[in-house]
């Protein structure tokens, strides 16, 4: 998130507060899910060894991906977002905006946004800056915007969703190779928590999250 001008419902306590609950409770199906996803995108990403994941959150993803055996940074604009990561400890963390992140050019063999791009203002900025820092790929994560999940969450009324912009898989894509056209990029997404087949991922673009992997080849020119 940045910090310009910008709404940001996960500075909320209540919002923190609960966010881990989720994943323990009603979400247990979707990061299992999601899990498996990331994780199969991520090993299609050459000599992936150091992650940095922007809008890190509480860090749900990012002590997974450690326990996973990479050295992981976690970066959120949300001061009470990091305080909870860091009390939750194991990996490194700053508090730092998607679109001004303070590292070096390809500093990272890897870059994740998982159910971030979605609330950035300018996520073309997010993510020009995420292929600054990484290395060879970039791995994102959103919600459908095709499933009624997007659906019911933008009619729920609750702040932290109806700043929230969604994306079909298509739209993705198409977002990322207009932001990105200075690069050959090899594009490759799936979706997963497809009706009655919540385990499955599938080039359908039917299920709830879209997994996208994008190898960051040889700049044009």
């Amino acid at each position: 998130m940045t910090a310009e001008n910008w709404f940001n419902p996960f500075d909320n306590p209540e919002l923190v507060a609960g966010y881990e609950t989720w994943y323990e409770t009603d979400g247990r199906t979707a990061d299992i899910a999601e899990r498996r996803l990331i994780r199969w995108l991520l090993s299609g990403v050459p000599q992936a060894q150091s992650l940095l994941e922007v809008g890190v959150g509480t860090g749900h993803f990012a002590r997974w991906l450690a326990s996973e055996g990479y050295r992981v940074t976690g970066v959120d604009l949300s001061a009470p977002m990091i305080a909870e990561a860091a009390r939750r400890g194991s990996v490194l963390l700053a508090r730092a905006d998607a679109e001004a992140l303070p590292f070096p050019d390809n500093a990272f063999d890897g870059v994740l946004l998982i159910t971030a791009l979605e609330f950035l203002p300018h996520p073309e900025r997010a993510l020009q800056e995420a292929a600054r820092v990484a290395r060879h790929g970039i791995v994102l994560g959103v919600l459908n915007r095709w499933h009624p999940l997007a659906w019911q969450r933008k009619r729920s009324g609750l702040p932290v969703w109806q700043i929230a912009r969604f994306y079909t898989p298509a739209e993705l894509e198409r977002l990322v190779r207009r932001v990105l056209h200075p690069f050959n990029l090899q594009i490759t997404w799936r979706t997963t928590l497809l009706p009655g087949l919540w385990w499955y991922s599938s080039r359908l673009p039917l299920g709830a999250f879209t997994g996208m992997r994008v190898l960051l080849l040889k700049q044009k020119g």
